[in-house]
């Protein structure tokens, strides 16, 4: 998601290539952002953290990931700052606050482990990008947000620890109590070997997410973006 607030933009979890490990897009991938002030990483999975895609920014002047990625992150080139959950930083008008996950955010099983994050942006509105979690202790505390990005569905065709689905995420949205919620994390890639039910998989996950938000958090109001699509917030 690319987020522009207050004269910054931010860039999160960015992965622009047509593959990355087992994955293929079902969609054109798109342009790199002409500028950015920072991209955000909420954790070191490959299909969060790809360092070719992160290297095609350009000249990004500030990469922010979890505390503990350093080594991961500063591959790809320009200033890296960790965080931790908890922690925040300001860039311009804006505050980034890192908050928790509840997901492995390790790069392979074998490696150290890393937390994940997700990160609250904070200035004239207040957005928050989940990252990949499942819903966890302490999340209504993050509420009221002017804007909620919600991962709702994943790569396969089973979501393991660690992710929402549609009705999950809507289970969160009920407690984060956004103006406006946007499904993520659909519609955009699916695995090399996946054939029955690769349609549905790319298609279903945000009218779903829909359905269960018109039951559990009704005063929200959904915005389903395709892959390229835009929201202008007032």
């Amino acid at each position: 998601m690319l987020v522009e607030l207050g004269g910054v933009r931010l860039l999160t979890d960015p992965v622009l290539r047509p593959g990355v490990v087992h994955l293929r897009r079902a969609v054109p991938a798109p342009d790199a952002p002409a500028w950015l002030d920072a991209a955000l990483v909420s954790h070191l999975h490959r299909d969060h953290l790809d360092v070719p895609s992160l290297r095609r920014l350009g000249e990004l002047p500030l990469l922010v990931g979890p505390a503990g990625a350093g080594r991961s992150l500063r591959q790809v080139g320009p200033p890296v700052r960790e965080l931790a959950s908890g922690e925040e930083l300001t860039l311009g008008a804006l505050t980034i606050h890192a908050t928790r996950a509840e997901h492995d955010g390790r790069r392979s099983p074998v490696s150290p482990r890393v937390e994940a994050l997700g990160f609250l942006i904070e200035g004239r509105l207040r957005v928050y990008f989940a990252g990949d979690t499942e819903l966890f202790d302490g999340m209504a505390e993050l509420a009221p947000l002017d804007v909620a990005l919600l991962p709702v569905a994943g790569w396969g065709s089973s979501l393991g620890p660690g992710h929402m689905d549609a009705e999950q995420a809507a289970r969160a949205a009920a407690l984060l109590r956004p103006g406006i919620a946007v499904p993520i994390h659909w519609g955009t890639y699916a695995p090399i070997w996946l054939r029955r039910g690769r349609d549905r998989l790319l298609r279903d996950p945000p009218l779903a997410f829909a359905r269960h938000m018109a039951r559990l958090a009704p005063d929200t109001r959904v915005e389903l973006l395709q892959p390229g699509g835009s929201l202008a917030l007032a």
